[in-house]
């Protein structure tokens, strides 16, 4: 059985969608993306860039401007968006969005995307470095408006992440004439009778089942993007279900479909999968020990017992406030339980996972992207691509586990260090202070915690939680 979009989706609750109204614009959809050059592999850090390019009442300390004139930075760029062939509408399309020029890793990686005859590519990239402005530029470029038809496809591995491409597709292509689609659960009826969308975005079970009942024509597909492709491809997630989809795309040696993926992380044996299941790509990748976000603050909480983890959330309640905050739990029912006591005690929090119904978790996720909600509480349907500029705490209630992934790993207790990274990189964008706390409460979690410090390569701070007040200080001195 494959796991829900708590991280995963549910191919038996899968039903197909209407284009919704776009949500609101997210911090990604406004980052310069990535790129190579003609070489074939990038080890450059990638940092989170810091820019003004959507407005926010944080302050920025550093321009997109500064950053693009400085060749440290993985913004730094001496090429333009008109050099690549763009059309006028796209060209205005990315300018309304607060481009000005291609970032570091979009100069070298669009290039290659937009090539003819079109190559594969494989990305790995931070969060914040644009992988989904380079993949949705790729994919407005290569439709045909004049034919209305299935010509690009994205996957991503929940309805939230879906949603949020989809919100950068119809803003980069607001000038243009593309007409767009959801595949997730519960947003088009049953009996649709066909598709005439050019690009379909959404989730490996519902466009599974869109296909086999030919309400999904895909004889004209010509690009084929997953994003969070480690996920997507790992075959304790979803990897059985995105190779089906690929499975039913044309196979035309004249004319392949261009298949493209890109994630910040890319575990050794998901990688030798993606090789295989985009041949002859271009690579653009960076080195294990470069993937932590440095501009967070990573720190840990010693807590006596399950019970005492609860008391610090509260206590920390008023520093979640400040701007934003993610909790992540392991299960639902305890992402409901502290949601449920939290609120009882006066906290205004929200809970989202994917036991809850899709208008609902729609709601909360754009009441939290508006600010309405200052503070989520979330199993891993989150962890991955989310990008809310004002988030800049996340607080691991829960470490994440290998035994979290599926079935096959159900014994392995092992810290899940991959989606750690994703978790954490919800906070920090765009170089504004972020932080991270991790709930260790017994030996085991402690030595989970060693074995991600390791990993990382980096320490994370301890934070005594004997002394509420001390706890408070050390907080807001690591958030200014």
């Amino acid at each position: 059985m494959q796991k829900d979009d708590d991280g995963f989706f549910n191919p038996a609750a899968a039903t197909a969608v209407p284009a919704a109204a776009p949500v609101p614009v997210p911090a990604d959809a406004a980052e310069p993306a990535g790129s190579p050059k003609p070489e074939q592999k990038e080890a450059t850090p990638d940092v989170e860039p810091e820019g003004d390019l959507i407005k926010s009442s944080f302050e920025v300390t550093v321009t997109l401007a500064d950053q693009q004139l400085d060749p440290n930075s993985p913004l730094f760029s001496v090429k333009t968006f008109e050099e690549l062939g763009l059309s006028e509408d796209l060209l205005k399309g990315i300018y309304d969005m607060g481009f000005s020029k291609p970032s570091k890793i979009q100069e070298r990686a669009l290039p290659l995307l937009l090539s003819n005859p079109a190559t594969n590519m494989i990305g790995q990239s931070q969060s914040g470095t644009g992988k989904t402005a380079a993949f949705v530029l790729t994919m407005l470029s290569r439709v045909d408006f004049s034919l209305q038809k299935p010509q690009a496809i994205c996957l991503a591995p929940s309805r939230e992440l879906a949603r949020q491409i989809m919100s950068v597709v119809i803003t980069m292509g607001k000038y243009t004439n593309v007409q767009t689609e959801y595949a997730i659960k519960d947003n088009l009826p049953r009996d649709a009778s066909s598709i005439t969308a050019q690009i379909i975005v959404g989730n490996p079970g519902t466009m599974i089942d869109l296909m086999r009942r030919k309400v999904l024509d895909t004889s004209k597909v010509k690009v084929f993007v997953l994003d969070e492709a480690d996920n997507m491809l790992d075959q304790d997630g979803l990897g059985d279900q995105t190779l089906r989809v690929k499975n039913m795309l044309p196979r035309s040696p004249a004319n392949p479909v261009q298949i493209i993926l890109f994630s910040a992380t890319f575990p050794d044996h998901v990688r030798a999968f993606a090789n295989k299941f985009a041949p002859n790509a271009n690579k653009i990748e960076l080195q294990k020990e470069e993937l932590s976000v440095d501009s967070i603050r990573q720190f840990y909480m010693d807590c006596r017992d399950e019970e005492h983890k609860y008391d610090i959330l509260v206590s920390l309640y008023s520093l979640l406030t400040i701007g934003q905050s993610i909790i992540f739990c392991k299960r639902r029912d305890t992402a409901d339980r502290i949601s449920h006591r939290m609120t009882a005690e006066g906290h205004k929090v929200a809970s989202l996972h994917g036991a809850k119904d899709a208008n609902e978790r729609d709601a909360i996720i754009d009441r939290f992207r508006e600010g309405k909600e200052k503070v989520l509480i979330t199993t891993n349907v989150i962890a991955r691509g989310i990008d809310i500029l004002q988030v800049n705490m996340v607080v691991n209630y829960d470490l994440p586990l290998m035994n979290d992934r599926g079935p096959s790993s159900a014994d392995d207790s092992r810290p899940d260090v991959e989606t750690y990274i994703h978790r954490i990189g919800r906070t920090g964008r765009f170089g504004r202070k972020g932080i991270s706390i991790n709930f260790v409460h017994d030996k085991r979690t402690w030595l989970q915690m060693e074995a991600i410090e390791k990993a990382l390569g980096r320490k994370i701070v301890r934070i005594e939680t004997n002394d509420l007040d001390d706890m408070e200080e050390k907080m807001k001195k690591a958030l200014k």
